[in-house]
């Protein structure tokens, strides 16, 4: 059936699961959409740039994130639900919504979180902006002055390089690349009556905006450009233009297991990406209605694809204002703090881990003092014989690549693992890959059919006695530029059982070994899920025994179906039950004599919440001693079966103290925090009741940056 075909069916409201009660453990309405979940979670981030207590460019910041999101989300998950319609592929059993049904819901709160975006950018956040002088103008907004100027720059810099493209019998249609702005203009000559078709691609000429001179005055290239179309059309006549953008869908039809070079098919995996088909155009409103059908006729599109935007049609632009250099707009400067005895920079890493595992904290406490050092320190110490380390995603300036060439320049044997198949990272990727072969690094792409998502690094040391391993164990990439943004924990180890397990899953990774029982870690897809399932299950037996069964978890998603039932089984059995989940959650909170004891929280704002830490109680009084976690997985279905997933059990005293004030802010806080109502909406945590000057009310991020602060500043003096 053809898109154009679908889009004639006649209209039926699809009811979405989130809006049935569901009545049991066989019910599918027990489990959330998990699309219509993830938009939960943007209108969450969307929220941020309506809260007064944000620094006024972080909201806009927060606006371009919402986008940004949102972009993705259409190339992945709409790209993929496209292909199931096209392909006649019905949902699977559990899932009561048909992909039909879940594209029109899509759209339809798509649509609302648009229009609801559009407002807050034009009627709150525009005018708070121009208080302090700083304004994203239209051409009409322009004086004199600047027009003159703007101009003289379009034709010296912005002229030259654009191209526009007719469409007639001699001219085909042109190649739209996918995110790209463009204006699609009709032309005819004088005299004639035949309507012709040009585009125009809006260049990303060191940006989207033209910020005028020694001011905080901007102006999208875009309206340079369609108000300065006689120049690239000398002699026509301009009947209509419309701006408009295309989202191509990011999901292939290659099978990775089948793969002979996993290299040679992620290169041609990216370049079939490139010519996708389109899964949304997005078209300014009141624009021209015969543009916007030829454009739906050539990309073979139907209205359900048309998307119309009252404002902004690419909400990247605003990242150009949120930079401006204006500290009072944004948050206080954070920098974060060296480890404890790790501040020196000749600092013996390897002999404080022989002392004691380390939890760094990021980016509370700094990824480059602690975390890169490691592997620093390892290229540059002759008693080390060779390192290991998976990279699922790094920053393009990584100063791991080199770190790494040189330790195999110098001898050492060098296994790196790269995942070539981290999306929209791939490109990045085969470069590094490509760099550290040539050095001599031994890389290999990974294990057939699974992607490797685990964040681990083996260093294998000669010492006086004997050869000592010690290892980093994490919940978030190595990337040095997320690990400012992003909050994530780490473990520092020479503990033998945690090392002897991390040789068995390189080799596992590296080779060909089908190794499936580890001593401490927790390993997916081998013993992972059943562990976690085993953890659930002993804490209903804890509470049967009158032992207070409790299990509190913090993560990105949740969604995995056998885990839900489980904590659902658990619930009904009356253990207590807390979710810190950041983005979506397919459980239903509170649902009678079904999860009536689960409570699901996500915590939005400064940073982004990152870290896997997973807590079960075991019966015991004192919190301290149940069993704690950290990890790279969520309980996701694709991190539980089909990824390379580490978890490490977390042995220290004073570690799982860190880890339990972590989850209690997060719990208590009433700042940041947002919690979800059964029928998976959230609203933001209520302050009734709570003391004026309560840390609930400051919200975790700074907390604990305070926190860290007063530490390193104690421990100085």
């Amino acid at each position: 059936m053809t898109p154009l075909e679908l889009s004639s069916k006649s209209p039926r409201k699809p009811i979405a699961p989130n809006d049935i009660v569901p009545v049991g453990l066989d019910d599918p309405a027990r489990f959330l959409n998990r699309d219509l979940q993830w938009l939960e979670f943007n209108c969450r981030v969307l929220a941020q740039g309506d809260d007064p207590h944000v620094p006024l460019l972080e909201r806009v910041r927060f606006l371009a994130i919402f986008g940004s999101n949102l972009d993705e989300f259409f190339m992945k998950r709409v790209g993929g639900l496209r292909r199931q319609i096209d392909a006649g592929v019905a949902s699977p059993a559990w899932e009561p919504l048909s992909p039909e049904d879940q594209v029109t819901l899509i759209r339809e709160r798509t649509i609302a979180q648009n229009i609801e975006a559009q407002r807050l950018w034009r009627d709150v956040l525009v005018p708070e902006l121009a208080a302090r002088e700083i304004h994203l103008l239209a051409w009409n907004d322009l004086t004199k002055p600047e027009r003159v100027e703007v101009e003289a720059w379009y034709r010296r810099n912005l002229f030259p390089i654009l191209t526009p493209l007719a469409v007639d019998p001699g001219h085909r249609f042109p190649f739209i690349s996918n995110m790209s702005v463009s204006l699609g203009v009709m032309l005819r000559r004088p005299g004639e009556s035949e309507q012709l078709f040009a585009r125009v691609k809006v260049p990303e000429f060191g940006g989207h905006l033209y910020r005028f001179a020694d001011s905080k005055r901007f102006i999208p290239l875009q309206e340079v450009i369609a108000h300065n179309l006689d120049d690239l059309f000398p002699g026509m006549e301009i009947i209509k233009v419309l701006p408009f953008r295309v989202t191509r869908n990011a999901e292939t039809e290659r099978d990775n297991e089948d793969a002979e070079d996993l290299l040679e098919l992620i290169q041609q995996q990216l370049r079939e990406r490139r010519f996708a088909r389109v899964v949304r155009l997005e078209v300014a409103t009141k624009g021209g209605d015969r543009v916007q059908r030829f454009l739906e006729e050539e990309l073979e599109l139907s209205d359900d694809d048309i998307y119309e935007v009252d404002g902004l049609l690419d909400w990247e632009v605003l990242n150009e204002i949120a930079d401006i250099d204006a500290p009072e707009l944004h948050w206080p400067t954070w920098t974060p703090l060296a480890p404890p005895g790790l501040e020196a920079e000749d600092a013996d890493i390897f002999g404080l881990i022989r002392k004691q595992d380390i939890l760094v904290h990021h980016p509370y406490q700094s990824f480059d003092h602690s975390v890169e050092r490691f592997i620093e320190a390892a290229a540059a110490d002759p008693k080390v014989l060779a390192i290991k380390q998976v990279l699922y995603r790094t920053s393009g300036d990584s100063p791991f690549i080199p770190s790494l060439i040189r330790a195999a320049e110098a001898g050492k044997q060098v296994a790196v693992l790269v995942e070539l198949r981290a999306r929209f990272d791939e490109a990045r990727n085969i470069v590094w890959a490509r760099k550290l072969e040539d050095a001599g690094v031994h890389v290999a792409y990974g294990v057939v059919g699974l992607k490797t998502h685990t964040k681990v690094a083996l260093v294998v040391r000669q010492e006086a006695d004997s050869i000592r391993c010690y290892a980093h164990v994490g919940t978030g990439n190595y990337n040095s530029k997320t690990a400012r943004l992003y909050e994530d924990i780490g473990l520092l180890t020479c503990d033998s059982a945690i090392t002897e397990d991390l040789v068995g899953l390189f080799n596992y990774m590296t080779g060909r070994s089908r190794q499936k029982d580890y001593q401490r870690l927790l390993i997916a897809p081998v013993a992972m899920k059943r562990r976690f399932l085993e953890l659930i299950d002993e804490e209903v037996e804890f509470h049967q025994r009158g032992q207070n069964g409790r299990i509190i978890v913090k993560m990105n998603q949740l969604e995995d179906r056998s885990v839900t039932d489980a904590l659902y089984r658990a619930s009904k059995a009356g253990v207590s039950i807390d979710i810190i989940c950041r983005g979506f959650c397919c459980v239903r909170p509170g649902v009678p004599n079904l999860s009536e004891s689960i409570r699901v929280y996500s915590t939005i704002g400064r940073f982004l919440e990152h870290s896997r830490i997973f807590w079960f109680g075991r019966g015991a009084a004192d919190p301290l001693d149940g069993e704690f976690y950290i990890g790279s997985a969520d309980w996701m279905y694709r991190n539980l079966n089909t990824r390379v997933e580490c978890a490490t059990p977390i042995a220290i005293r004073e570690h799982r103290e860190r880890l339990w004030q972590i989850l209690q802010m997060h719990l208590n806080d009433r700042r940041q925090q947002w919690r979800m109502a059964s029928d998976g909406a959230y609203t933001r945590a209520s302050t009734a009741g709570v003391a004026e000057h309560s840390d609930a009310l400051v919200g975790p991020h700074v907390l604990l940056m305070r926190q860290t602060f007063d530490a390193q500043h104690a421990r100085s003096h």
